[in-house]
C-alpha cells in the first residue's frame, strides 16, 4: 500500500501528526516571545478617548509577541477608564492587535462643589469640564457621595426626561438632588418641586401646567407637583389647579 492508495481515515491522522511536528519544530527554533511580533496597534470605535490615551492604559508594546498577549489583562486595563464600557480584542496575524471599544455616552452634567463633570447613565463620573464649551445636558446639582439616595432618584428623573424628549426641548434643566423627598427641578425660569417617585405622571402634569401658566400669563415662584393629581402654583398667592 502506498500513500495514493491509503484511505481517508489513515491520511488525516498522518497529516495532523506531521503538522504537529512542524509546529513543534518552529516553536523550538524560535522562542515564544519572538513569535508574531506586534507591529500595529489599532483602536476602533473610540470617539472621546484618543488612540494615545488608550495606548497609555494598556501594557502592550511594539515587537511583543502577539501570541502571548492576554486578552483578559488588556480588557481589564482598558476598563479602568470610566469612558470604556466594553472591549473586544482581536489578533490579526501576523503583526496587528485590534481593539474595538464601546464608549460610555455623556448622560448629564454634575454640578458638585463648584466643579462641573460629565457623567454616564449609571452616575459614574467621566471627566471634569474645565475649558471650552459646555454641552447642553440636564444638570444635577448635589454630591453623589453624600446624598446617594437623592442622586439616584435624580438619575431616574433625567433618564425619563431624556426618553420623553423633554431635555432637548428646553434651554436649561437643573435638578436639585439632596434628599429624595426634596427633589426639585428648574426648567428654564420655572421651579418645580417634584419629590420622590411617580415621575412619569408628574412630568405629564408638569408639561400641562406649563401650558396653563403661559396661557394665564402668570409669573410663578414655584410649582409643587408632590401631591397626587394636582399642582400647587405659588405666584404671589397660592392657587390649586386640578
Amino acid at each position: 500500500m502506498n500513500i495514493f492508495t491509503m484511505g481517508k481515515d489513515v491520511l488525516v491522522p498522518i497529516f495532523i501528526f506531521a503538522s504537529a511536528i512542524i509546529v513543534s519544530a518552529i516553536i523550538y527554533s524560535y522562542p515564544m516571545n519572538s513569535l508574531f511580533p506586534v507591529k500595529h496597534i489599532r483602536f476602533i470605535g473610540n470617539r472621546h478617548l484618543t488612540d494615545d490615551e488608550l495606548k497609555a492604559l494598556v501594557d502592550v508594546h511594539i515587537n511583543e509577541s502577539l501570541v502571548l498577549i492576554s486578552s483578559s489583562k488588556v480588557s481589564q486595563q482598558l476598563l479602568r477608564s470610566p469612558w470604556v464600557r466594553t472591549v473586544s480584542l482581536r489578533r490579526e496575524f501576523p503583526d496587528a492587535l485590534s481593539m474595538t471599544i464601546r464608549e460610555a455616552e455623556p448622560f448629564a452634567l454634575l454640578d458638585m462643589h463648584d466643579h462641573l463633570y460629565l457623567i454616564a447613565e449609571n452616575g459614574k463620573i467621566l471627566e471634569e469640564l474645565k475649558d471650552g464649551s459646555i454641552p447642553f445636558l440636564p444638570i444635577i446639582a448635589g454630591d453623589p457621595y453624600k446624598e446617594k439616595a437623592g442622586f439616584s432618584e435624580a438619575l431616574k428623573l433625567v433618564k425619563l426626561m431624556n426618553g420623553q424628549g423633554l431635555s432637548s426641548d428646553r434651554d436649561h434643566i437643573e435638578i436639585i438632588a439632596y434628599k429624595p423627598e426634596e427633589l426639585s427641578v428648574s426648567i428654564d425660569s420655572t421651579h418645580f418641586k417634584i419629590g420622590v417617585g411617580s415621575y412619569e405622571e408628574k412630568l405629564e402634569r408638569l408639561i400641562q401646567i406649563e401650558e396653563d401658566i403661559k396661557e394665564m400669563g402668570l409669573l410663578v415662584d414655584y410649582i409643587d407637583l408632590r401631591f397626587e393629581k394636582k399642582a400647587i402654583v405659588k405666584p404671589v398667592t397660592e392657587k390649586v389647579i386640578k
